[in-house]
């Protein structure tokens, strides 16, 4: 599930050191890092002491938060930020960025202002312009000034020659937020040729182009120009005084009794257009950022500028693809691991099987990764992918032969024990004694085939394991067939000696009886 945050104070995300120039802080990433929910950036830029800090507390839903002051001296520093759960938006995170004012005349190098107000406009997905009084030319001018600043970037690492920078600007609007205008303090009424007026006509008509074409009008008309151009979505708010002048040092104090009323519906009004109609942050193509990724695009955006390098949003775009992408590898491969462990139940009892098991969790990680990974590079990163899947399909093939042989082994050792106790009784070695070991070799084989679950190493391992059992065999055959033939000699050496007996037995009947006969004769030749 997508992780939401809620910080309980503003912390700075990029720094405005005079020494150290613009660093992005640490702490601001490790809080961006945990948010993996889409982000709707609100940014807010302006002259310094014009209250834009108190509009971005009333955005965060708090009275304090961001840094007020009641004096002359401007209060921010760098880009502040605050995440808080979007309001009117589930499942979204709520960024409020409050930039350093500009125009402070105790700076001595205001070069980093410019650079804070361009890294407001680039990190918004809207841009809050806060301003006093009216929008008159002067108003027009000052935002011209800044807005002048946005030359400094380049959209493409080699943009195509064209006539003018028309194109070229024409190009940075898909990198740019939608634009609000809230002019504070105003005290004129909304009317135009005698007729009510809303605060968006208001900005539409301080905006309409000067006719004819001297260069006094093309001067004037310059800002409008630039302005019309680099925000076709727009809107204005138009804010009373909060309070009485003595009640300002303490306005973050005031409760909403003590407001000015008309101010306080303002500020509601104000509040609930920006949280039900700011976009979350996207870059083109679509894609929308998550905290996560908006940290790494603020790292990729400071790092250009302090290089000295322009600012490229090409480049830019480039660089988070290749991060996003390189960890959308690495997640997908990361599932498909998972998954494997949690339904390969090893070992399979046939290749096919694990294959199969296999084409099904790479389908899921491909699914993670296109769902992740920017198009930009992403034949070379989905190609990658395939790579470490393959390595990690290898390596399970691998464990499933490994878990085959010792399931294998396991039972051919199980079953062999009774012949083992039979060959150290001697059972086999008698004549017909390896008869009696192949007769318990074919059982052992039946019992063997007949074990479930066995694997794909079933008939490789049963094959070894006759394999090595052919010496035994072998020396078991030569045992019975020596007592064979030394059983035969013993029946030819008997029954030799049988007829030698009954020879001797016949030959002594003889004597016995030529003596019996010997006997009568000499009886016959007495008488």
């Amino acid at each position: 599930m997508a992780s939401a945050i809620q910080m309980p104070a503003p912390v700075c995300l990029i720094e405005n050191s005079p020494r150290k120039g613009l660093v992005v802080q640490q702490e601001a990433l490790q809080v961006l890092s945990e948010i993996s929910q889409p982000v709707v950036v609100v940014g807010i830029a302006g002259l310094y002491r014009t209250g834009k800090s108190y509009l971005m507390n009333r955005l965060a839903g708090q009275r304090k938060g961001f840094s007020m002051g009641s004096s002359v001296q401007a209060h921010t520093k760098g880009i502040w930020m605050w995440c808080v759960p979007h309001p009117c938006r589930p499942g979204h995170t709520l960024v409020l960025l409050d930039s350093e004012g500009l125009g402070d005349v105790k700076k001595g190098d205001t070069k980093n202002d410019t650079w804070i107000f361009v890294l407001t406009v680039l990190l918004s997905s809207t841009l809050i312009y806060n301003s006093k009084g009216s929008i008159d030319q002067q108003a027009l001018e000052q935002l011209y000034y800044v807005m002048r600043l946005t030359e400094r970037i380049k959209v493409k690492a080699a943009p195509e020659e064209s006539e003018d920078g028309l194109e070229e600007a024409g190009q940075l609007v898909p990198f740019f937020p939608t634009f609000v205008w809230a002019v504070r303090d105003f005290t004129l009424q909304l009317e135009k040729d005698g007729k009510e007026i809303c605060e968006d006509e208001y900005l539409e008509d301080a905006l309409e182009l000067e006719p004819g074409d001297s260069p006094e009008t093309q001067r004037c008309n310059q800002p409008r120009e630039c302005i019309l151009r680099s925000f076709p979505h727009r809107k204005c708010f138009i804010f009373d005084q909060p309070a009485s002048r003595s009640e300002l040092v303490r306005l973050e104090e005031l409760q909403d009794d003590e407001l000015n009323q008309d101010f306080q519906q303002q500020v509601e009004k104000f509040c609930r257009h920006i949280w039900e109609k700011s976009p979350p942050k996207s870059i083109p193509h679509g894609r929308i950022l998550t905290g996560n990724l908006l940290g790494k695009l603020a790292e990729t955006y400071v790092e250009a500028i302090e290089s000295g390098s322009v600012p490229c949003l090409e480049s830019a775009v480039l660089a988070l693809a290749e991060m996003e992408n390189a960890a959308a590898v690495k997640e997908a491969v990361t599932l498909y691991q998972n998954l494997m462990k949690q339904r390969a139940k090893l070992p399979t009892e046939t290749v096919e099987e694990l294959l199969e098991l296999h084409r099904q969790c790479d389908q899921e990680a491909l699914e993670l990764f296109h769902k992740r990974a920017f198009e930009e590079g992403m034949c070379r990163f989905q190609a990658e992918l395939t790579r470490q899947v393959e390595e990690v399909k290898e390596k399970f093939c691998r464990g499933n032969e490994e878990a085959s042989r010792a399931k294998c082994e396991d039972a051919l050792r199980e079953l062999f024990q009774d012949m083992e106790r039979r060959l150290g009784d001697g059972d086999y070695n008698v004549a017909g004694g390896f008869q009696l070991f192949q007769t318990d070799l074919l059982a052992l084989v039946k019992n063997y085939r007949e074990v479930p679950g066995k694997g794909v190493k079933a008939a490789a391992v049963l094959q070894e394991f006759l394999q090595r059992l052919k010496f035994l065999a072998s020396v078991i055959l030569t045992v019975d067939q020596s007592l064979k033939e030394k059983e035969e000699e013993l029946k030819r050496v008997q029954e030799q000696y049988k007829r030698a007996e009954q020879k001797q037995k016949k030959l002594k009947m003889i004597l016995t009886a030529l003596s019996v006969l010997f006997a009568v004769v000499s009886v016959i030749i007495a008488f």
